[in-house]
């Protein structure tokens, strides 16, 4: 149900308040589901990891932590800005190191902010999923992270839930082939549908803004 109100998110006893592009609504509560997949315990794990990480390091390093948190800004569910503490600035540098493959570290580095790539052009078949990217070849020490969701119904024109799928070899040269890595993921790709994606370049633990984009499977 819209309606008109203060703005408002989260949940409280049985309705849980949320916003999309008409607005404010309620819906009822729904209880998260908990698939325990292996990425999900991926992901639980590292975050395990880089909390007790941040427990053995200094307090002069949480404090330098807490310094560039400031400067790293997010939008909340209600599209407003604020930004990360120490140990948020600690585990999302660290997380963004541990799925590019790269070491994780314990000192604060200087804030990095990545050029996002400015095109895309994609090739998704049921046996084909290649994309090529502009500019080309990535900076050194950049890699290009690809966030895919699941096939869609092709009408649709939104996606809210797309997840890690691959990454490229660091200054790669387009095209970056992730056939397998989506197929690993989601299983082969539906003719008809639409997969919806997001492009990010990672370099130092930082990521670009996204480029999305959406293609039907072909």
């Amino acid at each position: 149900m819209k309606f008109l109100d203060v703005p408002q998110s989260g949940s409280l006893q049985s309705q849980t308040s949320s916003r999309n592009r008409y607005g404010q609504y309620y819906r009822s509560r729904a209880t998260p589901v908990n698939p325990r997949t292996t990425a999900q315990g991926t992901v639980r794990a590292r975050l395990a990891f880089n909390a007790a990480k941040w427990r053995t390091i200094t307090d002069a390093q949480r404090a330098a932590w807490a310094t560039l948190g400031l400067s790293m800004v997010r939008p909340d569910a209600l599209g407003q800005n604020y930004s990360l503490t120490g140990f948020q600035a600690f585990v999302s540098v660290n997380n963004n190191l541990l799925e590019a493959g790269e070491a994780t570290i314990v000192a604060a580095p200087a804030i990095v902010t990545p050029t996002a790539i400015t095109s895309v052009t994609v090739t998704l078949t049921a046996a084909a999923f290649s994309v090529v990217f502009a500019a080309t070849p990535l900076g050194a020490g950049e890699s290009l992270f690809l966030f895919a969701g699941p096939g869609r119904s092709a009408g649709r024109s939104f996606e809210g839930d797309t997840r890690f799928v691959v990454k490229s070899t660091a200054a790669q040269a387009s095209p970056l082939v992730a056939t397998s890595a989506y197929t690993a993921k989601y299983g082969v790709p539906v003719v008809g549908n639409r997969v919806f994606m997001s492009f990010q370049v990672h370099k130092g633990g930082f990521l670009s803004g996204p480029l999305r984009t959406s293609q039907i499977v072909a």
